[in-house]
């Protein structure tokens, strides 16, 4: 194989993973709260930004991280509190939360620029030389990165199939008024939801902004490939949405060999298209 071509490919690689978190938090909102919520990419932004400020007060950058996550699940449970459980409460129309959902995009992106400016920033780090292996040059942050994702994605496993908050929060991906009649407390399988896919979302934002710089709209322009892959690897389906994201991620990289970066994300764009087309289920069944 080119060189060139394996030096993409295993950069598709790297991103397709920081995908894989957001998507998987986007497809649980969808799956669980049936909320196509566009303003997921924001909520990575604010992850990033979140790390950024710790950080730079010193803290170590994946502790920073955590810190993001933190901070960043404490607004989706603000989000939950004063919008989406209203809007249930009144069974608002999927239209009108989608309309809600763009509307607290708009006010998180524009509620970052206020705060932290338009200028893109970038964390305090070592400067640590890339790795050369067999001519390809591996930033170390990147392979860190892969492998923070790999040990996130391991554990949400572990959580959706061995523990009880997982098997409820599957009860209700699957029939909402079925597992409330059973006994299932859909509103703490809520809280949950919120906390997982805004955490995965949060880390996924502040790995982002390792290997590229941290800026406002970062989490914006990310929001095709999470829906891409959500729905190349069928809607509702965590593990779906992770295949789908590595497929996108290295699919936008790789195709930069033959075309403009400028228009990699056009590629995410021709996928979630084809798939549409051919397979609207996605690859993979719809829930999980």
């Amino acid at each position: 194989m080119d060189q060139q071509l394996l030096q993409l490919l295993i950069n598709g690689i790297f991103v397709g993973s920081i995908i894989a978190l957001a998507a998987v938090g986007l497809t649980l909102t969808y799956g669980i709260l049936r909320l196509a919520n566009f303003a997921h990419g924001d909520l990575m932004t604010l992850g990033a930004y979140f790390a950024l400020v710790a950080n730079l007060q010193g803290l170590n950058i994946w502790l920073a991280i955590g810190i993001g996550a933190v901070g960043t699940i404490a607004v989706a449970l603000l989000t939950e509190k004063l919008i989406w459980k209203p809007m249930r409460d009144r069974r608002a129309a999927a239209t009108t939360l989608i309309i809600i959902s763009i509307g607290l995009a708009l006010f998180l992106r524009n509620g970052i620029i206020l705060i932290w400016g338009a200028a893109n920033q970038r964390y305090n780090l070592p400067v640590v030389p890339a790795l050369n292996l067999l001519g390809l040059r591996i930033p170390q942050n990147r392979i860190m990165v892969f492998v923070l994702a790999v040990v996130v994605i391991v554990a949400l496993h572990g959580l959706l199939q061995h523990t009880k908050i997982g098997k409820a929060m599957r009860a209700v991906a699957d029939n909402v008024d079925l597992a409330r009649v059973s006994g299932i407390n859909v509103e703490q399988v809520v809280v949950w939801t919120w906390v997982l896919a805004a955490g995965l979302t949060a880390v996924g934002g502040g790995m982002y902004g390792l290997i590229t710089a941290v800026r406002p709209n970062m989490g914006w322009l990310q929001i095709l490939p999470m829906f891409a892959a959500v729905i190349l690897g069928g809607i509702g389906n965590p593990y779906g949405a992770i295949v789908g994201a590595f497929a996108i991620g290295i699919a936008q990289e790789v195709s930069t060999y033959w075309i403009s970066p400028e228009y990699k994300l056009g590629v995410a764009l021709l996928l979630m298209v084809v798939v549409l087309l051919f397979r609207p289920q996605g690859i993979f069944r719809g829930t999980f």
